[in-house]
């Protein structure tokens, strides 16, 4: 629980004191404090806002959001606080948001990307926690040629928009059903790998591991 949050011009949100640095450390950084960054990098010649909302339209979009990438809930946005960058480097456009959303029992984060340059500095994107327990690296967001990318990924299926909840709850369950451990055995990189994919792309942390074990079944002759 935090009672303030530090807009740094880095692109950066921090709740227990300002960050001045520039170049982003890599996460997970096993730092003691909670960041969440859209695009951490060496930022300046532009601007930067932010505004709390706890009535009126922006709580009406961001419920109608987070119901649409996490229903079940009967979720009702209560506050929420926007913060964007728009600057420019080189004539170059970079333009990015983050939202937290919350009604009290559940939070979210939602990162927001439009025009987004190559960066030559070093750059980051995604969250991290104290102790680095849980954190996410939006893919290819730690390489500034690639950042461009952004705007038009996502694992809400929303161009440019990637969403996250802030309450480590979720529990997935799996089970599989193979001719033979072989058959199995003979594909296992390939099939964690790509389970790992789609995991991640659903909101868990990239830290996820994943490893598979074969049972045998064994009739017992009455």
């Amino acid at each position: 629980m935090y009672n303030r949050t530090y807009v740094n011009n880095n692109g950066l949100l921090s709740f227990s004191r300002e960050i001045p640095e520039m170049d982003p450390v890599t996460f997970p950084s096993y730092r003691n404090e909670d960041l969440i960054a859209p695009l951490w990098t060496d930022l300046h010649d532009g601007v930067y806002y932010y505004q709390e909302y706890t009535t009126g339209y922006v709580l009406t979009r961001a419920t109608e959001d987070i119901r649409r990438y996490y229903p079940g809930r009967g979720f009702n946005a209560s506050w929420a606080f926007v913060a964007t960058w728009d600057f420019v480097k080189n004539k170059n456009a970079i333009q990015f948001q983050v939202v937290l959303i919350s009604d009290d029992n559940f939070s979210f984060i939602l990162m927001n990307y439009g025009d987004i340059s190559e960066i030559d500095f070093p750059v980051e994107a995604g969250y991290d926690t104290v102790g680095s327990t849980h954190y996410f690296v939006i893919p290819g967001s730690n390489h500034g040629n690639l950042i461009p990318n952004l705007k038009t990924t996502s694992n809400v299926n929303v161009p440019g928009r990637w969403a996250f909840s802030a309450n480590q709850d979720t529990v997935i369950g799996l089970q599989m059903r193979v001719s033979s451990y072989l058959n199995l055995s003979e594909n296992v990189t390939f099939l964690l790998e790509k389970l790992k994919y789609e995991l991640v792309r659903r909101n868990l942390t990239s830290d996820v591991k994943l490893t598979v074990r074969s049972v045998k079944k064994i009739n017992s002759i009455k």
